[in-house]
C-alpha cells in the first residue's frame, strides 16, 4: 500500500501495516551508502532494517519495528529515520571535505609517536648548527654548570658546593 509521507515525493513512502513495515526509496546520488549504513546503524537496537537495490540508482530501505506498532508510529519512525539519514550524510559529507586535513594531523601525531630518534639518525644529525637562541643566556651544558674546574696550581678541583655543603666546607657549624 502507498501512502505519502509528509516531507517525502508522491510515491517514495510505502506502507504494509499487515506486516508493521514501511519503506523509503532513497535516491544513492544524494544519500552515499556509507550514509544510509549509518542511520541503518542506529535504529538496528529498536527496529529491523532491510537495506535494497531498487530501480536505478536508488535504495529501498525497509524499516520494521521489534515491537508492535500503531500506523502513526510507524511514520514516526520512518520520519526519524529520514532525519538520521540526512544527519549521517551530513556526517559523510564533512568527513569527506575533511578527509586531508585529518590525514594530515594523523600523520603528525604518528609520527610524533615513534618515539626517540635512533643512533643512525643521531648519526647523521649536525649538531654543529647554533640555530638556538638563549637570549638570557641561561642554557648550559651539564658539563658547564656540574663539571670539574682547574684550581690555581692546574690541578682538577671540584666545583664549590652550594648552601649548607659550602658551610660546612669552610668549617661552619650546619643548621
Amino acid at each position: 500500500m502507498s501512502s505519502s509521507l509528509e516531507g517525502f515525493p508522491e510515491g517514495q513512502v510505502q506502507f504494509d501495516l499487515e506486516r508493521g513495515a514501511a519503506s523509503v526509496r532513497v535516491d544513492s546520488s544524494v544519500y552515499p551508502l556509507e550514509a544510509l549504513y549509518g542511520a541503518a546503524y542506529v535504529f538496528i537496537d529498536r527496529a529491523y532494517v532491510l537495506l535494497d537495490r531498487a530501480e536505478g540508482d536508488a535504495y529501498r530501505v525497509w524499516i520494521s519495528p521489534k515491537k508492535p506498532a500503531a500506523e502513526d508510529a510507524l511514520r514516526a519512525l520512518l520520519g526519524e529515520f529520514a532525519n538520521e539519514l540526512l544527519s549521517c550524510a551530513w556526517r559523510a559529507q564533512i568527513a569527506k571535505d575533511s578527509r586531508s586535513i585529518i590525514e594530515q594531523a594523523t600523520t603528525r601525531a604518528l609520527g610524533g609517536a615513534r618515539g626517540a630518534p635512533s643512533l643512525d639518525d643521531l648519526e647523521s644529525f649536525d649538531f654543529s648548527d647554533e640555530s638556538f637562541e638563549d637570549p638570557l643566556g641561561i642554557a648550559m651544558s651539564w658539563e658547564e654548570k656540574y663539571g670539574k674546574k682547574k684550581g690555581a696550581e692546574g690541578s682538577e678541583a671540584k666545583a664549590a658546593p652550594a648552601g649548607a655543603e659550602a658551610a660546612a666546607a669552610e668549617g661552619e657549624p650546619t643548621p
